[in-house]
């Protein structure tokens, strides 16, 4: 095949961001015109709430793959609607089947990688709980469990690139009529649903391959009529077949994501590095790729696909770093555009020095946190212990906001579940009143006496939903690229789909906590200053009327200062959460997992009320595991120090989030060599995930007045676990970011 592309034209131009700013310091790479009118395409979807993610009424922030163009034209007629409902996977993959039948193609001029979606399945397809199932749910809501389990997985591309569609499509068919033999209608019937699927992706590619030939056709510019024509004959080919060289490798994971995006979650999506070097040096060794389009072809995937999340690093199977040529050009891309997709650096100690130097400079220049930096002996030492055989362990990949997988190979269900641990402390303090406890140990054996309330609650409600997931909502695309589902016959989601079912737990309010039951044993039970059921009252009137007591309170050592005793105390509850979650099975037979972590849990607060750390009801809850803010008031250093003390191992994933002012830098050469030497620090000492903003503070301040101010139009922000632009973000959360704790010194 010809890999010839005419030359595009080329025109000098400052380094820029992607909204047409010039950086702070320049990245090293110059857009080339087209990059430039693509990025500020995508700024201007962005701007214009087309990639809103959320409902309209409800926006989370421009992190959505899909394009807004209105609801789905053809609802009426989707097979669900006019054949009648079923909770099965053939019903759903002839859903899914039609909606990807109706995308329309659209390719743009200067495109080189094309393909984008407009609706998700969940926006046509119904997705009720029966009402018992609700019921229950409400139940164990009132004793702080929650959670569904919808997506936030991990499929291993490295199935389908090795295949390509074609070759899923032939298993699928071959496990079906097996099946069909067997006798088992209810496999052959999933297997008919995913082969609806695969076949409506081929039709899918294949559609773009005939659209880039007839705009080919009538093209009059020769390098577009070049472009349109390498656009169809590499989609013809990956269609159904393995892609052949690094251009339509770039193009297979393009769709790859964006379709199983179509199921409607945010996944991981492993290693980008690992999964396309071999295309890579084929493609360099024939001569037919530059070093700009290798970066290009990334940067114009990341500009489409927006908040996913792929991984670089880590070690291979004998424990050898892993990183490659590709790892570095992975971060090129996304140094090119300085927009953002979610990118994360798997560090540990053998790690290329060069490579992670310049992950660390492509983090400080752009300030945005991109890459996330994790910490990689740490993840595969969690897996480890949670009993994932060395042979799969070292292929964990970090694979969104805070949590990390084996690709293909396991369901988490991570980032969707909660476990609020207010409501244990709150019920123990009760139950303490009322026996009159007289010491803090007594208090502390109630309250895990209540997170093992609370922690059965949510078995139960997991186990309820496991019953009914796998017939309600598949995850039958990731499936296809997963390792089990389609020789077993089973959804991923279904039980014993993947290998590792393992139940994640994300925890809310485990720094409120420790610095309440901190506040209690002093105030309380060694000072006698106050009584339990004083501080009972005080809290469930909102500290009305009881300014001072507050105060004290709010006074005593907090967590996140590098103080032992309280930071003690901090350990000991998640070592509790541990042990009392690592203790339980779901009906899959695997354990619970708590996360230190929740997604946005802590905008929330009224519910839980005013709390003894002297937090009011109305304030903020603190954010994962960390500090509640404007508690951590000794510095950077300090509250990585009491970050660290956590064994991270024990559990799957636990951010510690940073906002710097650009001041804290200032008098400094070298930013990239700071942000170097404090994160290899912090991950020496066991610490698991950085997501690091450096962002000034006043001028965010001025974007929430004034957001039509094109310097403010592309900044990209870390919220919680995704990226977002800042002027994109509902009033609330742009508020709860400038309200955080900006370090202006160590």
């Amino acid at each position: 095949m010809s890999n010839a592309i005419v030359a595009e034209p080329k025109t000098a131009c400052p380094a820029v961001r992607g909204d047409g700013v010039v950086m702070q310091v320049p990245s090293p790479f110059v857009q080339s015109p087209r990059i430039r009118k693509l990025a500020q395409r995508s700024r201007e979807l962005a701007i214009g709430g087309k990639r809103r993610l959320g409902s309209v009424e409800a926006p989370l922030g421009d992190h959505a793959c899909w394009i807004h163009i209105g609801p789905f034209p053809h609802l009426d007629q989707m097979p669900s609607k006019v054949d009648g409902y079923a909770a099965t996977g053939e019903s759903w993959g002839r859903d899914y089947a039609f909606l990807v039948d109706h995308f329309p193609v659209e390719i743009h001029a200067n495109e080189r990688i094309v393909g984008e979606i407009h609706w998700e399945m969940h926006m046509v397809r119904q997705y009720v709980w029966p009402a018992s199932f609700q019921e229950l749910g409400r139940r164990c809501s009132a004793l702080g469990a929650s959670g569904h389990s919808s997506g936030h997985t991990c499929p291993d591309l490295a199935i389908g690139l090795a295949q390509g569609f074609g070759g899923i499509l032939e298993r699928i068919r071959q496990s079906r009529a097996k099946y069909i033999r067997l006798d088992n209608p209810a496999k052959a019937g999933y297997l008919h649903g995913l082969e609806m699927i695969c076949e409506s992706v081929i039709r899918f590619i294949q559609r773009h391959a005939e659209t880039a030939r007839e705009r080919a056709r009538t093209e009059t510019d020769p390098w577009q009529k070049q472009t349109y024509l390498r656009i169809a004959e590499a989609c013809a080919h990956i269609a159904t077949q393995p892609p052949r060289t690094y251009y339509e490798g770039v193009q297979w994971v393009h769709f790859a994501v964006m379709l199983d995006r179509v199921v409607g979650h945010g996944n991981g999506y492993g290693r980008l590095d690992l999964y396309l070097i071999d295309l890579y040096r084929r493609s360099k060794a024939a001569g037919e790729l530059s070093d700009e389009e290798a970066r290009e072809y990334l940067a114009e995937m990341y500009l489409k696909l927006r908040g996913h999340f792929f991984s670089v690093g880590g070690r291979d199977a004998e424990g050898r770093d892993a990183t490659n040529e590709m790892s570095r050009v992975v971060l090129e891309g996304y140094d090119l555009v300085g927009d953002y997709n979610n990118l994360g650096v798997m560090w540990h100690p053998d790690i290329d020095p060069e490579f992670y130097a310049y992950a660390c400079d492509v983090l400080a220049r752009h300030g945005e946190s991109i890459p996330v930096l994790v910490n990689y002996d740490a993840m595969r030492d969690a897996q480890l212990r949670s009993g994932i055989p060395e042979e799969d362990a070292w292929k964990v990949v970090y694979s969104g906001c805070q949590w990390f997988c084996i690709p293909g190979k396991e369901y988490c269900d991570q980032d969707v579940n909660s476990y609020n641990i207010i409501l244990p402390m709150q019920r123990a303090i009760a139950r303490a009143v009322e026996q009159n406890a007289a010491d803090f140990e007594t208090l502390f054996a109630l309250f895990e006496e209540e997170m093992t309330v609370t922690a059965r609650a949510l078995r139960d409600w997991k186990n309820a939903q496991y019953e009914l997931l796998g017939s309600l909502w598949p995850e039958m695309y990731t499936s296809m690229m997963s390792h089990g589902p389609i020789e077993r016959g089973i959804d991923m989601v279904d039980n014993r789909g993947v290998d590792y079912q393992f139940t994640s737990v994300n925890i809310l309010g485990i720094p409120n906590v420790a610095d309440s039951l901190h506040a209690l044993r002093k105030l309380v039970f060694e000072q006698r200053l106050y009584t339990l059921a004083e501080v009972r009252d005080a809290t469930a009137a909102n500290w009305a009327g009881r300014e001072p007591m507050r105060q004290r309170f709010l006074n005593q050592d907090k967590f996140g200062n590098d103080l032992d005793e309280v930071d003690a105390l901090l350990v000991r509850v998640t070592d509790s959460l541990a042990r009392i979650l690592g203790g339980m099975v779901n009906l899959r037979g695997q354990y619970f997992r708590a996360s230190l972590f929740h997604f946005q849990g802590h905008l929330s607060p009224a519910a839980m009320g005013a709390t003894p750390d002297g937090r009011r009801a109305e304030e903020y809850l603190a954010h994962g595991i960390n500090p509640q803010v404007g508690r951590n008031t000794e510095g950077l250093l300090a509250t990585a120090n009491s970050i660290a003390k956590i064994d991270h191992r024990k559990f799957q994933g636990g951010t510690m989030q940073i906002e710097l002012q650009p001041r804290f830098f200032d008098g400094k050469d070298g930013i990239g060599g700071y942000v170097r030497a404090f994160s290899e620090t912090f991950f020496a000492k066991g610490g698991i995930q950085i997501n690091l903003n450096i962002m000034d503070l006043n001028k965010l301040r001025d974007a929430m007045i004034h957001p039509e101010n094109p310097e403010y139009q592309n900044i990209i922000v870390r919220v919680t676990g995704y990226a977002s632009r800042f002027i994109c973000l509902p009033p609330h959360y742009q508020q709860e970011f400038v309200e955080r704790m900006n370090y202006e010194g160590f």
